[in-house]
């Protein structure tokens, strides 16, 4: 197969597309779309997401260090993509979106989205400034998962939520299931 050679560039597709959520004291809350995001450690738990710091979201975040990554789905795709392109300085928008900021349980500023099916709520632990985009690396301290999505033995059935990825500019909702974890070297 025939290749062509690009300039270096970010082409780790798909990602996650969420809403991080973030309040300061005295401003109404707010959430910007981030595509830049991931889970960098199972114990403790951790996870990263990568903010420009002239977004209005990053001086929020960077000074209470707490903000709640709210998983999106189908239903919440188009305010995923407003929340993205609009800037928090100029709206508000929960009010916009039509959406609830809810009293995160680990978190003294920064709401959940109660519309998203989970919220991870995090605690800053470091900020790495790498360039066009600094690094939160936090502690996630809590996390809360809608009833609607519990079954009747009690799982969680975050694969039927309609989850959303981004990929090259496009937003995708998750499809077919191809095998669980260990599929490949399960004798049958």
């Amino acid at each position: 197969m025939k290749k062509q050679e690009w300039k270096p560039g970010n082409m780790l597709y798909p990602v996650p597309a969420v809403m991080v959520s973030c309040g300061r004291e005295g401003e109404k809350p707010n959430m910007i779309t981030v595509a830049w995001a991931g889970t960098i450690c199972s114990d403790p738990v951790m996870v990263s997401i990568s903010v420009r710091p002239e977004r209005h979201s990053y001086g929020m975040i960077k000074e209470t260090g707490e903000f709640v990554i709210n998983l999106t789905t189908k239903e919440l795709a188009k305010a995923t993509d407003w929340c993205g392109v609009k800037s928090g300085r100029d709206v508000d928008k929960f009010k916009e979106m039509n959406l609830t900021a809810a009293k995160a349980n680990h978190l003294e500023y920064a709401p959940i989205i109660a519309e998203s099916p989970l919220n991870l709520e995090c605690k800053v632990k470091e900020i790495k400034e790498l360039g066009s985009h600094h690094m939160f690396i936090a502690e996630v301290v809590g996390v809360q998962v809608s009833e609607r999505y519990m079954n009747e033995t009690g799982k969680f059935e975050l694969n039927s939520t309609d989850l959303v990825a981004y990929s090259h500019g496009e937003y995708f909702v998750l499809g077919e299931k191809l095998g669980k974890f260990g599929y490949s070297v399960k004798k049958s």
